[in-house]
């Protein structure tokens, strides 16, 4: 059997990009998938892209990474893309929007939020209704097991029996129809829903990183035992606020407050 470890949403924290790093090398993972939103909110895209490049085998677009690096916007000079530089603008920008394998019988389709769109989302926990993200919201979780355009698909193709997505940066796993979803929730953002407080002591228990390490028989058609295990790291949060502190970001102190307490909170693309 083998272990996968899937990572998203690192935005830019290289901090708790190497703990978590760090964490999977301990565990003696070697295949790494990640979901995308490399960029944008913290101080280090360059950094977070080059050593993304290094250790992922899969790595995918997300909606960030999109806004930022498509090239129609390249003279609206994002903070997070001037950091990063041309090249690694368009090598994101050409990542795929989705991939998928079997592992121990089961068919996995993964994407950053939905085979609708980059930003189309369903949230088991919490909805958009009512705010200015209702009309992207998906209300059926059966909408992520779709076959659609816009991830290459046809309704020739198979059906995923799995599917693991991230963007709303809260970890989750849960059953429905027969059917698995998962959610790494995020190793630069993590976000607790109901967060308000950031002085709140208890937020320690979700200011940390997070992923998901699945374990099965890789590329297997066969049926076989299957296991999901969700990870929480501590990564010295301090030490990637100082970053933020010291650079001239745009919107740092909303990224700082999040960090702190993980707060849900909108975000400007920078």
């Amino acid at each position: 059997m083998e272990k996968i470890a899937i990572i998203s949403d690192i935005h830019g924290n290289i901090t708790a990009l190497e703990a978590v790093l760090a964490d999977i090398n301990q565990r003696g993972i070697h295949r790494i998938f990640c979901l995308g939103d490399s960029i944008a909110k913290c101080a280090n895209p360059d950094l977070v892209v080059d050593k993304l490049r290094e250790v992922c085998e899969v790595m995918l677009i997300g909606n960030s990474d999109y806004s930022i690096c498509r090239p129609e916007v390249k003279d609206k000079k994002f903070w997070s893309r001037v950091k990063i530089g041309e090249e690694r603008a368009n090598y994101l920008f050409n990542l795929p929007i989705s991939y998928e394998f079997y592992l121990s019988g089961h068919l996995i389709r993964l994407f950053h939020a939905s085979p609708v769109g980059l930003s189309n989302i369903y949230n088991p926990m919490f909805s958009n209704k009512g705010t200015r993200y209702e009309g992207s919201e998906l209300y059926n979780p059966e909408d992520l097991f779709q076959n659609t355009d816009f991830i290459g698909k046809t309704s020739n193709d198979p059906i995923p029996d799995i599917v693991g997505y991230g963007h709303i940066h809260t970890p989750c796993i849960f059953r429905f129809k027969n059917k698995t979803v998962f959610n790494p929730g995020s190793v630069g953002i993590s976000v607790e829903m109901l967060n308000t407080d950031v002085n709140d002591k208890s937020n320690k228990f979700s200011t940390l990183a997070s992923y998901i390490i699945i374990e099965g028989n890789y590329n297997s058609k066969d049926l076989a035992s299957i296991s999901f295990n969700l990870v929480r790291v501590p990564y010295d949060i301090e030490k990637e606020i100082k970053f933020l502190e010291e650079s001239d970001m745009p919107s740092k102190n909303i990224a700082i407050r999040s960090l702190k307490g993980a707060l849900p909170t909108t975000y400007g693309i920078n």
